[in-house]
């Protein structure tokens, strides 16, 4: 089911950059506020550190691959050992959180999605997890170039090519960088389902479509309600 039909801008591009200056100040924007958040967060980042390890066995930070940007659309054919890479939709890139769950949560199962109320989350996991705190890591992404303040959430390759056969236009979403936070986010929460997930990608695509730094403010505007009421959390 579809919330709503996704119609082009006026701008008519969905490229991987936006015009000009807006992609330099949006860039601007990103490090400064990476930046001052791990600056700002460096005692509360100790205290989750800490807990986590009290807690439950296991490292502090959760590192995994996701699909990142993908840069070489619209380029024509690539050279056959680049393929491979292409193949995956978008370059790989090695996300970073406070580890919310117990080591090897899908050691039994392969890749699902999280549930309501699973077991595999930690006591301080389902903490960090309702305040979106786990996310907070991925402000040194943002000053490594991988992602951006705001953005479609990047996927697992897993997910991304199970929900494209599902959902034509589900890789389209990997033609910007992909972000912290997201339009999607903070009016969908996680998904649960192929459902949840194209319900999802429609505000994705809005947002490839329609990206703006007027727009970039109020999706972190609403990210900091979300945080505060704990909405979609798993």
């Amino acid at each position: 089911m579809l919330i709503f039909p996704v119609a082009r801008s006026s701008k008519g591009s969905d490229s991987s950059d936006p015009p000009g200056s807006s992609s330099h100040l949006k860039r601007a924007i990103d490090v400064s506020g990476a930046a001052l958040g791990l600056l700002a967060m460096i005692p509360v980042f100790a205290i989750i550190g800490l807990s986590i390890y009290l807690d439950s066995p296991g490292p502090i930070f959760f590192k995994q691959e996701r699909v990142g940007i993908n840069r070489r659309r619209g380029r024509g054919i690539p050279p056959e050992k680049e393929r491979r890479s292409l193949d995956r939709f978008g370059r790989p890139i090695h996300v970073y959180k406070f580890r919310s769950m117990v080591v090897d949560a899908e050691r039994n199962t392969g890749p699902v999605w999280a549930a309501s109320q699973d077991n595999r989350v930690t006591r301080v996991g389902r903490f960090l997890r309702r305040t979106r705190l786990d996310e907070f890591p991925q402000f040194w992404n943002v000053l490594r170039g991988e992602m951006s303040l705001v953005g479609p959430r990047p996927e697992r390759f897993f997910f991304v090519q199970r929900l494209k056969e599902a959902i034509p236009e589900y890789d389209q979403r990997c033609n910007i960088m992909p972000g912290v936070t997201g339009l999607a986010q903070v009016r969908c929460g996680y998904d649960s389902s192929v459902e949840s997930a194209n319900r999802k990608l429609q505000y994705d695509l809005h947002y490839v479509r329609n990206r703006s730094l007027s727009l970039d403010f109020k999706i972190l505007a609403q990210t900091v309600n979300v945080i505060v009421r704990g909405d979609g959390a798993r």
